[in-house]
């Protein structure tokens, strides 16, 4: 139940986020969920027995959300915490703290610097990319468990199987293709299934790499912050890797649906 009514909450708040609400608002939702996600994330590097960096991440987090499109700005970036591992107590662990920052900088807040540009195009397209994976998320649950039978990746998430993943791709292209045809009307079916199958299958990936870098980590959870949920990191990995594949997609591949 409780994972139930924390669903139903989150998803109200994101349709509102995303659909109706005015610039200055999207943009400081995408600030507060990527930063929780990377106050997880170190959560993560603290269990792999890294030091983490306190204030500087969050800081070049929001210079990710605010760079210039050709994101250049993500190389000076990346010198930042190089120097400040001179300051770690054990050397050793120096260009793995380093490399720990600069990582959770890019995957915690650089998908949603890319939602900007996905909600430019249409924000029933950036929807329709978060919404693909809570759908593929439920059909892989149920389906698993009706059907489930051989491992998927039993070293990283021993639940899933390969039953259950192509149930996730087939609720997610029967949902795409229903959902493009109200709301994304002139958008051609073939490409919308394309769509779906790619958001539906990074998202997977995405939801496997975090399962991995918990379990590499010894942590069940990010977090506890969402009931039901476990953390919010959690909750968001899959759309941290669909939301730069559906755009980059739509953007460069299909760029007349636009």
């Amino acid at each position: 139940m409780k994972r139930i009514a924390t669903g139903l909450v989150l998803l109200a708040i994101f349709t509102y986020v995303v659909i109706w609400s005015p610039g200055w608002a999207f943009a400081a939702a995408l600030a507060v969920v990527a930063g929780l996600g990377y106050r997880e994330y170190e959560n993560i590097l603290g269990a792999y027995g890294l030091e983490r960096l306190p204030i500087v991440p969050y800081a070049m987090g929001l210079v990710v959300l605010a760079a210039p499109p050709d994101m250049t700005i993500l190389i000076l970036l990346g010198l930042v915490p190089l120097v400040l591992a001179l300051r770690v107590s054990d050397l050793s662990k120096a260009l793995p703290s380093a490399a720990g920052v600069t990582l959770g900088v890019i995957y915690c807040f650089g998908p949603w610097r890319v939602s900007y540009a996905l909600r430019e195009i249409s924000e029933w397209w950036l929807f329709f990319a978060l919404s693909l994976n809570w759908v593929g998320d439920t059909a892989a649950y149920y389906g698993g468990r009706a059907f489930g039978r051989n491992k998927l990746a039993p070293r990283v998430s021993p639940g899933k199987t390969w039953e259950g993943t192509l149930c996730s791709v087939a609720g997610s292209l029967v949902y795409g293709l229903a959902y493009a045809y109200w709301l994304l009307p002139s958008a051609p079916p073939l490409i919308v299934a394309v769509l779906a199958i790619a958001g539906n299958i990074a998202g997977q990936l995405g939801d496997l790499v975090e399962s991995a870098l918990k379990r590499g980590a010894g942590l069940k959870d990010s977090g506890t912050l969402l009931p039901g949920h476990g953390g919010w990191l959690d909750r968001i990995d899959a759309s941290l890797f669909s939301i730069p594949v559906v755009y980059h997609l739509l953007a460069y591949v299909f760029p007349a649906v636009r």
